[in-house]
C-alpha cells in the first residue's frame, strides 16, 4: 500500500510547481492516500485516457483488442504500454507484453470512480467484454461478465455450451457458482440447465434442491405443450438424453443414501434409455451399477460392470472421472486379495494423470497415495513414504476431495509399522477430522482402524466402550458395510483372551468367513483366516491354527502380502515358526520370519546416554535433530510427515526427559549428551 502511494504522489507532482504545498495537503491511512491520489491522477490525465482507465477497470486482464472492444476506442495496445512505460500500476502478465493487468488497489479505486460516475454503463462495458471472450473461446470469462452485465439468458446459453468441458476437467463448484448466480425462474424454462443444475449440485456434495429440481424437468417432459413449443437448449443432443439424465441422477441420489435397490433399478433404466454410442450416459450409469454392487458386497459384479464404466466414459472423453475411478477399482482389488493388480491399477492412473505434461490432472496426488499403500503392505516402507513425499509435493490442488484423509492413513500405517502407535493414532484423528464421503461405500471407517491402535496400546476397556456405543454384537447379522467393525469386535474378544471372549471371537469369525468367502472378497478372507489362527492358537488348539494360518499364506503369497502378517505382533511369529518348523511354505513363511525380525530390530529401544534417565523414542531423536534448525513447529511437522499435534506431544517428551523447559535449552542439553 504504502509503496502504491509513493508512485501515485511520484505521478501526482509531475509538472507541480508547489511541491511541498502539495505534499502537506493530505494526510491518513495508506488506502485513504491511495484514493486521494488516485483521484489526483485520474484529474490530470487527458479525457480518451481517464476514460479508458475507469471503463477498462472491470477487466481482470487486459490486452489491446480487448480494451478497444470493452471502451470502443483505437489505439488499445499503444495505450497500454504508454501507461507501462508511465508507471500507471500496470503490470505485464507475459513476456510479449501482450497480456496486463491493474494493480489490485488502483483497479479497486478505478472501480469505485466508474460506478460515481458511468454506473448506468457497468452493464453494457460487461456485455461487450463476454462478446469478446465468447469470440475468442474463453467460455469461462465470457460467463463471468455476461453475469456481471445480469444478462441472464446470454449466461444460461454460454453455461449450457461450457457444461461439458467445466464436467470433463472436474471443475463443478465453479460450475455450481454459475448456476446459482442464475434467477431461479430461468430455470423454468430451461430442462437441459435445470437437470444439469440437480446433477451438479449432487457432484459437490449438496443434496438438497437436487430432487426437487429432477422432478421439475419430469413435470416438464410430461406436458406435451413443452414439447411442441420450441423449448430453450443449446445443443440437442442434450435435450433428447433428458429422461436418461434424470434417471442417472436419481440413481446417484439413490446410492449416496445406500439405497441399493432404487440405484441399480434407475442405472439399469438409463443403460436402457442411453444409445449405445452415448457413453458418458452409460459410463456413468456402468460405475453407479459397480458401486451399488461394491456396496452390497458384490465385488466380482462390481469390479466387471465398473471396469466397463470406466471404459466408456475414457472413450467420451472424461479422463478426470476415469483417473478418479482408479481409485475405486483399486479398492475393489485389494478387496478382492488382487493386490498386484491393484498396483498396475494405481500406476495406470498416474500416466493418464501425467501424460501431458504439467501441470498433472487433478488425481496424480491419490494415485501416489495409493502407491504407498500398496508399497506399505509389501513391507517397503521407504518406498511407501517417498510415494506420500511425491504426493505432498503435487498439492492439495492435484488431490481430489478424500485425499487429504487418505494421506493420513496410509501414513499412519506406515507409523504403526514403524512402531510409533502415538503418531499413528493422531493421524488417524486428523484422518477422520478431513474425511469426506462420495458415492463409494466406507468399507473401512476411521473409527475401527482408530481401535486396532488402542487394542496394541492396550486400551481395551475403551475399546469395548466403542463396540457397546456402536451396538456391535457377535449375534448380529452380518452385512459387507459392517464386516469391517465387526472384524474389529473379534480382535477386541481376542485382546481380552479369556475363554469366553475367544470362543465368541472364533464363532464370529467362522460366520465372517462364510460371508466373505461368498462373496469372493479375498483380501477380507486372508484377515480373518489370520484372526481364526490367533483365536485358536490363544485357544490352545495349533493344529487347527496352522490349517487356518495354511490357507492364508497360500492365498496371501502369489499377491505379496507383508504386513497383514506382520502387524499381528509376536504370537502371529510364533505361529510362523511353527509353520516353519513343519515345512509350510517354506520360502514364504521364511521371507515373512525374515521381514519380522527386521522390523523388530528397526524399532527396538534407542540406547540411552549415560547421564539420561530415561530414553528418547526414534521419533523424539527426529525431532530433537531438528530443534536447532530455524524450522518452525508446523514446518517440523511437514518435514517429518507427522500432525503437529505429535510434534507437540514428543517435544513436551523431551523437554521432561532431558529436564529442561525450552528449545534452546534442549538444545543445549543435547549437544551436552552427545544426542546432536
Amino acid at each position: 500500500g504504502w509503496i502504491a502511494g509513493l508512485q501515485l504522489a511520484a505521478l501526482s507532482m509531475k509538472g507541480r510547481q508547489d511541491v511541498s504545498g502539495f505534499i502537506d495537503a493530505f494526510t491518513g491511512d495508506n488506502r485513504y492516500i491511495v484514493d486521494y491520489l488516485v483521484e489526483e491522477v485520474l484529474h490530470r490525465q487527458p479525457e480518451p485516457t481517464r476514460r479508458f482507465l475507469l471503463q477498462t477497470a472491470i477487466l481482470d486482464r487486459l490486452n489491446g483488442p480487448l480494451c478497444e472492444a470493452v471502451t470502443g476506442q483505437t489505439g488499445g495496445k499503444a495505450l497500454l504500454e504508454t501507461l507501462e512505460r508511465g508507471n500507471f500500476f500496470i503490470i505485464p502478465l507475459d513476456d510479449r507484453r501482450h497480456w496486463y493487468r491493474y494493480h489490485h488497489l488502483f483497479a479497486e479505486v478505478l472501480r469505485v470512480h466508474l460506478l460515481a460516475e458511468q454506473a448506468e454503463h457497468v452493464s453494457e462495458l460487461h456485455g461487450r467484454a463476454s462478446k469478446w471472450y465468447e469470440q475468442h473461446d474463453s467460455l469461462a470469462d465470457a460467463i463471468r461478465h455476461a453475469l456481471l452485465a445480469e444478462d441472464f439468458e446470454r449466461a444460461a446459453d454460454l453455461i449450457e455450451r461450457a457444461m461439458q468441458d467445466m464436467r470433463q476437467s472436474r471443475q463443478e463448484p465453479t460450475l455450481l457458482a454459475w448456476f446459482q448466480a442464475l434467477p431461479d425462474e430461468l430455470f423454468q424454462h430451461r430442462p437441459v440447465l435445470n437437470v444439469h443444475y440437480a446433477g451438479t449440485l449432487l457432484q459437490n456434495g449438496h443434496l438438497d434442491g437436487v430432487e426437487s429440481r429432477l422432478q421439475a424437468v419430469e413435470q416438464w417432459l410430461e406436458r406435451p405443450e413443452n414439447i411442441r413449443e420450441k423449448p430453450i437448449y443449446v445443443n440437442e443432443e442434450d435435450f433428447h438424453r433428458l429422461p436418461g439424465s434424470v434417471a442417472m441422477y436419481h440413481a446417484g441420489i439413490a446410492l449416496i443414501r445406500s439405497d441399493t435397490t432404487n440405484t441399480i433399478k434407475y442405472a439399469q433404466q438409463v443403460l436402457e434409455l442411453a444409445p449405445e454410442d452415448d457413453y458418458f450416459l452409460r459410463g456413468a450409469a456402468s460405475a453407479l451399477l459397480g458401486l451399488a454392487f461394491w456396496t452390497i458386497g458384490d465385488l466380482e459384479t462390481a469390479h466387471q460392470i465398473y471396469t466397463e464404466g470406466m471404459t466408456y466414459l475414457q472413450r467420451a472423453g472424461y479422463i478426470s472421472d476415469v483417473i478418479g475411478g482408479t481409485i475405486t477399482l483399486a479398492d475393489i482389488q485389494l478387496m478382492q486379495g488382487r493386490r498386484r493388480e491393484a498396483m498396475s491399477s494405481y500406476k495406470h492412473g498416474l500416466q493418464l494423470a501425467t501424460r501431458q505434461g504439467a501441470p498433472p490432472l487433478r488425481g496424480a496426488a491419490d494415485m501416489q497415495v495409493g502407491l504407498s499403500a500398496i508399497e506399505c503392505e509389501g513391507n517397503d516402507l521407504n518406498a511407501a513414504e517417498q510415494h506420500l513425499l511425491h504426493s505432498k509435493e503435487l498439492g492439495d490442488l492435484n488431490g481430489l476431495p478424500k485425499n487429504p484423509s487418505r494421506w493420513r492413513v496410509v501414513l499412519a500405517r506406515i507409523r504403526e509399522a514403524q512402531g510409533d502407535l502415538d503418531d499413528a493414532l493422531d493421524l488417524l484423528e486428523e484422518a477422520e477430522r478431513l474425511y469426506v464421503g462420495d458415492f463409494s461405500p466406507n468399507v473401512r471407517p476411521i473409527p475401527a482402524l482408530k481401535i486396532r491402535i488402542w487394542l496394541a496400546q492396550g486400551r481395551l476397556t475403551e475399546a469395548f466402550a466403542w463396540a457397546r456405543a456402536k451396538r456391535l454384537s457377535v449375534e448380529d447379522d452380518l452385512s459387507y458395510l459392517r464386516e469391517f467393525e465387526h472384524i474389529t469386535l473379534a480382535r477386541i474378544l481376542l485382546a481380552d483372551r479369556t475363554e469366553n471372549s475367544l470362543r465368541e471371537a472364533a464363532n464370529l469369525l467362522e460366520r465372517l468367513l462364510k460371508a466373505a468367502d461368498d462373496g469372493r472378497r479375498m483380501g477380507r478372507v486372508i484377515e480373518i483366516l489370520i484372526l481364526q489362527a490367533l483365536a485358536y492358537q490363544a485357544i490352545g488348539n495349533l493344529s487347527t491354527a496352522l490349517s487356518y494360518l495354511e490357507r492364508a499364506l497360500k492365498l496371501a503369497e502369489p499377491e505379496g502380502y507383508v504386513r497383514i502378517f506382520l502387524d499381528e505382533g509376536a504370537n502371529m511369529m510364533q505361529l510362523l515358526q511353527e509353520t516353519a518348523v513343519r515345512g509350510i511354505m517354506p520360502a514364504y513363511t521364511g521371507k515373512l520370519l525374515d521381514s519380522g525380525q527386521t522390523n523388530s530390530q528397526s524399532i527396538a529401544p534407542q540406547s540411552m546416554p549415560p547421564s539420561l534417565v530415561e530414553p528418547l523414542s526414534q521419533r523424539e531423536l527426529e525431532i530433537l535433530r531438528l530443534l536447532p534448525t530455524e524450522l518452525s513447529g508446523p514446518e517440523i511437522a511437514a518435514e517429518l510427515m507427522v500432525a503437529l499435534s505429535t510434534v507437540r506431544t514428543h517435544t513436551k517428551g523431551i523437554y521432561s526427559k532431558l529436564n529442561v523447559n525450552n528449545r534452546r535449552a534442549a538444545v543445549n542439553r543435547a549437544i551436552e549428551l552427545g544426542l546432536i
